[in-house]
């Protein structure tokens, strides 16, 4: 059995079903179960996997409302407010931008009131110069990875 390849067909095949046994997938990739454990810790250990989680519904939670905040902050303050919007525990993305706004942030809220408030009590940091915020109608496509092309 050739390996070419493997580390990305044994991503792919997680991407399909991240609980799957090691056993199944070496059945799937026509390897033994040693080879598939030892390219499975490797690619752990360099940083490639960096967690198993579930894909979670937050709708079916009662998570109503996603918001895509975008934040103008003060120069020297960005590594701060990216930090505490890291930490704040309904947002799901954040992320350092380059164009008109330095920080995009996504959050997931109960309702309006939820995420009013959570914008209120951000925009109380003074680091914080501008914010616009958009409520998203309807998720075309969310949480989605991509399979990996194989050379």
């Amino acid at each position: 059995m050739t390996y070419e390849n493997l580390d990305r067909k044994l991503v792919n095949e997680l991407l399909g079903d991240g609980r799957a046994s090691l056993r199944s997938l070496a059945e799937d990739l026509d390897v033994s179960v040693t080879t598939v454990s030892n390219h499975l810790s490797d690619l752990e250990e360099e940083g490639v996997i960096r967690g198993y989680t579930p894909k979670v519904d937050y709708d079916a939670l009662g998570y109503d409302v996603t918001a895509i905040l975008q934040l103008k902050v003060e120069g020297d303050a960005l590594v701060d407010v990216t930090h505490r919007l890291t930490n704040h525990h309904q947002m799901v993305s954040v992320y350092e931008t380059t164009g008109d706004h330095d920080v995009i942030a996504i959050g997931k809220f109960l309702d309006t009131d939820d995420m009013n408030d959570t914008i209120k009590e951000l925009l109380t940091e003074p680091d914080i110069k501008e914010s616009n915020t958009s409520v998203v109608l309807n998720p075309a496509k969310e949480y989605e990875q991509f399979e990996l092309e194989l050379a």
